[in-house]
C-alpha cells in the first residue's frame, strides 16, 4: 500500500490511498468469512458453504461492502502513520465505485487535519504581576460571608417579605385565561433577590405576607428555549404560604471557635483569615500571571482553526458541565428550563471559550516544538508520585485510570513545562 498527501486550502488536503490487488482479495476472503456465518443455505450449515457457490450464487459482487468496510479503514489508519499527517475530523471517503475482485484499489480520503501556528513573539512578553495586598475589608467580608453560611431560617410571622427572605408558594402560570404546560408548581422553595424565576417575578413578591396571593405579570424573554412562551406576556397566580428570614448567628470568639476548631478568638480568626487570603492572592497571582502571558502568546499567533476542533471542544465543555450539574442535583434539561435557554443557545455561549481553548493548545503545542520541550521519564516519574500523594493512589492505579499509557500525563507535562518557559522568558514587574 502507499499513500500520497496533497494540502489544499486552508487545513484541508486529500490522501490518494493505492491499495494493491492483493490487499483487496485478503479483504474479501475476510468479508466472506463474515458473511458466509450469518445467510442460510439449504442443505449446509451455517459457515460450511463452500465458497465457489456462493459467487455463483450471490456473485463475488455481493461481498465487495463488507471487503470495503474490513479495508478503507486499516488503510486509511496506514496511511495516516506514513504521511506523518494529524486527521481532526472523520474524512470523508470517496472512490469507492472502483471496488473489483483481483485489481488494485485507488480511493482518496479528503481530510482536516491540525493546523500549524505561524508564531508570534512569545518571549519577552511582558506582564504586571497583581497585588497581593489584604485589606481589614476583604477580611470581614469573608466573615460576614461565614455568618451567613451558618444562618438559620426563623419563620416570619404576619411580616411581610424583603429580599433575601425565604417564601415557599404555590403559582401557576397562564398565557391569557390558559394555563401553559410546566408552569405550575407547589410547596416551591424560592429565595427572594436569588434571581431562580423570570426577571420581574421575584421582585413583585416583595410586601406580601403569608396567606397572601397576587397575580405576578412577567414577560418571557424572547430568547426563552419554549417558542410558544418567548416574549410572551404571562400572568401568575402566586400564593404565598410561609415566610422565612435569615437569623444570624452571634459574631463573638464561640462562632470563630465553631468555624475553626484551631483559633480561639475572634481576632485569631481574623488574623488567620488575613494570612490565608494573603496565600490564596499570591496563588491566583501567579496563575493569573500565567494565563496572561499564554493568552498573549495564543494572540500573537496566526492560525486558522477548523469548524471541527471547535465544534469537539463545545461538546466537551457542555459534557463537563453537565457532569457538575449532576454533581449539584441538577440536569442539563432542568438548566434549561430554568435559564430559558436551549442547546444550541448554550452551545453558542461557549463557542468563544472553547475557540481560545483551541488556540492556547495548538499554540502552546507550537512553541514547545520551536523550543525542543522535552518530557523526561523522571518528569513522568514525579509527575505519579505527586499524584500518588494527591490522591491516595499509587501509580500503577494511576496509570491504569489513564487508560494504561502516559501519553495524556505527557502531553499536561509538556503544556505544564511550557508555560514555566513563558514565565521564565517574560519581563515581569510587581
Amino acid at each position: 500500500m502507499s499513500a500520497k498527501w496533497e494540502k489544499q486550502e486552508g487545513n484541508i488536503g486529500t490522501l490518494t490511498i493505492d491499495v494493491p490487488a492483493e490487499e483487496v482479495n485478503k479483504a474479501i476472503d475476510k468479508a466472506f468469512a463474515k458473511v458466509v456465518k450469518e445467510i442460510n443455505v439449504p442443505g449446509f450449515r451455517k459457515g460450511k458453504m463452500p465458497r465457489p457457490m456462493f459467487e455463483k450464487r450471490f456473485g463475488v459482487e455481493a461481498l465487495y461492502q463488507d471487503a470495503l468496510e474490513i479495508l478503507v479503514p486499516d488503510a486509511y489508519s496506514n496511511a495516516i502513520d506514513e504521511t506523518g499527517i494529524t486527521p481532526v475530523d472523520y474524512p470523508e471517503i470517496d472512490g469507492t465505485e472502483n471496488f473489483a475482485k483481483g485489481e488494485g484499489f485507488t480511493f482518496t480520503a479528503k481530510v482536516t487535519v491540525k493546523p500549524e501556528p505561524k508564531l508570534g513573539d512569545y518571549k519577552g512578553l511582558e506582564v504586571k504581576k497583581a497585588e497581593t495586598v489584604v485589606t481589614d475589608e476583604e477580611v470581614e467580608a469573608q466573615i460576614e460571608e461565614q455568618l451567613a453560611r451558618k444562618a438559620e431560617l426563623e419563620i416570619k410571622e404576619d411580616a411581610a417579605i424583603v429580599t433575601g427572605d425565604t417564601t415557599t408558594i404555590d403559582f401557576e402560570g397562564f398565557l391569557g385565561e390558559e394555563a401553559f404546560e410546566g408552569g405550575k408548581g407547589e410547596d416551591y422553595a424560592l429565595e427572594i433577590g436569588s434571581g431562580s424565576f423570570i426577571p420581574g417575578f421575584e421582585e413583585q413578591l416583595v410586601g406580601l405576607k403569608a396567606g397572601e396571593s397576587k397575580d405576578v405579570v412577567v414577560t418571557f424573554p424572547e430568547e426563552y428555549h419554549a417558542e410558544e412562551l418567548a416574549g410572551k406576556e404571562a400572568t401568575f397566580k402566586v400564593t404565598v404560604k410561609e415566610v422565612k428570614t435569615k437569623v444570624l448567628p452571634e459574631l463573638n470568639d464561640e462562632f470563630a471557635k465553631e468555624i475553626d476548631p484551631e483559633v480561639e478568638s475572634l481576632e485569631a480568626l481574623r488574623a488567620k483569615i488575613k494570612e490565608q487570603t494573603v496565600e490564596q492572592k499570591k496563588t491566583d497571582a501567579e496563575s493569573a500571571l500565567r494565563d496572561e502571558l499564554v493568552e498573549k502568546a495564543a494572540g500573537n499567533a496566526e492560525i486558522e482553526i477548523p469548524e471541527s476542533m471547535t465544534h469537539n471542544e463545545i461538546h466537551r465543555m457542555i459534557d463537563e458541565f453537565g457532569q457538575r450539574l449532576q454533581m449539584q442535583g441538577m440536569t442539563l434539561d432542568l438548566y434549561y428550563q430554568f435559564s430559558g435557554q436551549d442547546e444550541h443557545a448554550l452551545h453558542e455561549q461557549m463557542r468563544p471559550e472553547a475557540e481560545n481553548r483551541v488556540r492556547v493548545s495548538l499554540v502552546l503545542e507550537a512553541i514547545a516544538k520551536a523550543e525542543n520541550i522535552e518530557v523526561t521519564q523522571d518528569d513522568i516519574k514525579a509527575e505519579l508520585e505527586k499524584m500518588s500523594g494527591q490522591f491516595g493512589m499509587s501509580a500503577d492505579q494511576i496509570l491504569a485510570a489513564l487508560g494504561g499509557t502516559t501519553e495524556i500525563l505527557e502531553n499536561d507535562i509538556r503544556t505544564q513545562k511550557t508555560v514555566e518557559f513563558l514565565v521564565e522568558n517574560a519581563k515581569i514587574t510587581e
